[in-house]
C-alpha cells in the first residue's frame, strides 16, 4: 500500500518539533515532509518554496502560520493539493494593534535581545495548565532557540505582508479540517469558525483544555482528527 505524501508546515518559530506526534503517528501511512518556512520574508515566497519540493499531489496541513502558507498555496496551485488541514490559523490579516505587537517583537529581536521573545510570547501559545510543565516550556523554548532571530525576523515581517485569505475559502474544493485548541489565546477558535463556516464540507474539531501549541499540548485528540482526515 503506497502512503500518501503529507506535506506539514510549521508555525512562527517551530521547527519539525511541532510535528513530532504526527510524524511519528502516522509515518507507517503517509510520506511525509516538513516544509521549511525559515528562508523567506513572504508568505509567496514560503509557499513558492514549498511547491518546488513538494511532490506533484499531496495532502497539505499548515499550522498556525503554516496556515497562512497553505491559504497562498491554495491560491498558487489548488489543483495539486488533495485534501487540507488548517490548525490553530487565521484567515484573516492582523488588526492594527496585532501587527504593532509584531513590529516591537521585531524591534526586540534586532536590538538583540531575542532570548525575550519567547517569554512575552508563551503566554498567548500555551494552555496555563501547561506553563507550569518546566519539561514542556524547555522544550519550546529550545524549538524557538533552533529557529533562531534572523527567522524569526523574516518570519514576522512575512506574517505582516500576508494578505486577506477570506475571500479565497469558498473556492476550496477538497476534503478540508480546521482544528482549534479550546483556550488558544493566538488564534481563537472564533476564527477557526469562520474558516469552516466559508470552506463547503469542512469539519471543524476544537480540542478541550488546549492552547495554541495543540499538536503537542494534546496530540492524542490532534492525531484523532488528522487520522480522520487523512482516511476520509
Amino acid at each position: 500500500m503506497s502512503r500518501v505524501p503529507l506535506v506539514l508546515l510549521p508555525g512562527l518559530l517551530c521547527d519539525a518539533a511541532i510535528w513530532a506526534p504526527q510524524s511519528a503517528a502516522f509515518a507507517a501511512i503517509a510520506d511525509i515532509r516538513i516544509g521549511d518556512l525559515t528562508r523567506h520574508d513572504s508568505v509567496a515566497g514560503m509557499a513558492a518554496a514549498i511547491l518546488q519540493a513538494a511532490p506533484a499531489r499531496f495532502a497539505l496541513a499548515g499550522f498556525s502560520m503554516g496556515g497562512y502558507v497553505a491559504f497562498e498555496i491554495m491560491r498558487q496551485a489548488p489543483s495539486r493539493i488533495e485534501r487540507l488541514a488548517l490548525l490553530d490559523t487565521s484567515a484573516r490579516p492582523d488588526p492594527p494593534e496585532r501587527a504593532q505587537q509584531r513590529r516591537d517583537l521585531i524591534a526586540l529581536a534586532q536590538r538583540g535581545d531575542f532570548k525575550g521573545v519567547t517569554p512575552r510570547l508563551l503566554p498567548q501559545w500555551v494552555h496555563p495548565e501547561r506553563m507550569g510543565d518546566a519539561a514542556f516550556v524547555a522544550d519550546v523554548g529550545a524549538m524557538t532557540m533552533r529557529v533562531g532571530r534572523e527567522a524569526f525576523i523574516r518570519q514576522q515581517i512575512a506574517i505582516l505582508g500576508r494578505p486577506d485569505s477570506r475571500p479565497g475559502l469558498s473556492r476550496i474544493q477538497v476534503p478540508t479540517l480546521v482544528l482549534c485548541g479550546r483556550q488558544d489565546m493566538a488564534t481563537p477558535v472564533e476564527a477557526a469558525r469562520e474558516i469552516a463556516a466559508d470552506i463547503d464540507g469542512a469539519r471543524l474539531v476544537v480540542i478541550e483544555a488546549c492552547g495554541h501549541l495543540s499538536t503537542l499540548e494534546r496530540p492524542e485528540a490532534v492525531n484523532a482528527a488528522l487520522g480522520d482526515w487523512l482516511a476520509a
